[in-house]
């Protein structure tokens, strides 16, 4: 494809592709609502993305990009800018067009906004409570092999989030073969595509056994090595017999159920799986106040990341403060 013969909208759509494969689904599904918007803002530059040859996208449009989203919030802002100079840099990386990146990069330097730092906020208290409610809920009495299933499978991905700090999608795309049964851990690929360790607990290690053990015969009639199966697995009818991982729409629904059970109502939406790494991180803080112990084991690239986590809460400073005025 070259840019006499491609079209803006057909190196767009080839960019995304190139994400898809390589990021996670969250992030492509980001980078493709960021590149619907460029392509509107295009349309309005008279540069009509479906018909416009791609030699005729200059390193302006950014400036484009960058005063059309400053009615957003500043993380968007940088998120959306992130795509954009990702797509000149797909298009200088495939050779498509001559690409000024240096300069692209100076736009970008000189227009975007800096997103404030914000504190990590999550219910300390209540995901305690989901905790305790998941380690009881397998023992609940189900007429349905796959209500039982379920059980055992959630409890050890709830479990699995709060003791490993991993991401919605690393705990999803788990499989049996990455966990190192005997030195309680496990080889994934991280943010990035990077590839890292992460540690199990005893607890959530022998939830995980417990789940698989339930799952015996499943795994042992799909006809697959049992170390190509995913950790956690569908037991949905659409699954039938066979062994598929569940989704990342799975692992927060499986949240959420235990939030509404365990909080109510109200309270689904206030707790994320994100949150229970954000209980991770902060766990770790308070139990050994060893900053660069919290960034290797949550995989920060960034200290400043696991600084965010070391502010006390209100409740931890209401403390101190009577402790020493009262």
């Amino acid at each position: 494809m070259s840019a006499e013969s491609s079209t803006i909208l057909q190196t767009i759509e080839a960019y995304l592709d190139a994400v898809t494969l390589s990021r996670s689904e969250n992030t492509a599904r980001t980078y493709r609502n960021a590149m619907a918007m460029f392509a509107e803002i295009l349309a309005i530059h008279k540069l009509e993305p479906d018909k416009t040859a791609l030699d005729l996208l200059k390193e302006d449009a950014i400036i484009w990009m960058a005063n059309a989203l400053k009615d957003f919030s500043p993380a968007t802002e940088q998120v959306y800018l992130t795509a954009t100079v990702g797509l000149y840099e797909y298009i200088a990386g495939e050779n498509l067009a001559n690409v000024n990146l240096p300069r692209v990069r100076l736009l970008i330097k000189q227009r975007a906004r800096r997103p404030g730092i914000r504190l990590p906020q999550f219910p300390k208290h209540d995901i305690e409570k989901i905790l305790n409610y998941a380690q009881n809920m397998h023992k609940t009495e189900v007429k349905d092999d796959s209500l039982h299933l379920i059980a055992y499978r959630d409890r050890a991905f709830l479990l699995t989030l709060a003791d490993t700090g991993l991401r919605v999608h690393e705990a999803c795309n788990l499989r049996r073969g990455d966990i190192d049964w005997l030195e309680s851990r496990a080889i994934i690929i991280g943010k990035g595509n990077k590839e890292a360790i992460t540690r199990f607990s005893k607890r959530s290690l022998q939830a995980c056994k417990d789940y698989l053990g339930q799952r015996a015969t499943l795994d042992g009639n799909s006809g697959r090595p049992l170390a190509s199966l995913p950790l956690f697995a569908r037991h949905d009818r659409g699954a039938g017999t066979k062994v598929k991982p569940i989704s990342t729409t799975t692992g927060r629904e499986i949240v959420n159920q235990a939030v509404l059970q365990v909080i109510g109502p109200e309270a689904v939406g206030t707790i994320t799986p994100h949150s229970f790494r954000h209980y991770f991180v902060t766990t770790i803080l308070v139990s050994s106040g060893n900053l660069k112990l919290a960034q290797e084991l949550a995989r920060h690239t960034n200290i400043a990341v696991t600084q965010r986590y070391s502010h006390l809460s209100d409740d931890e400073l209401d403390q101190k403060y009577q402790e020493i005025f009262d």
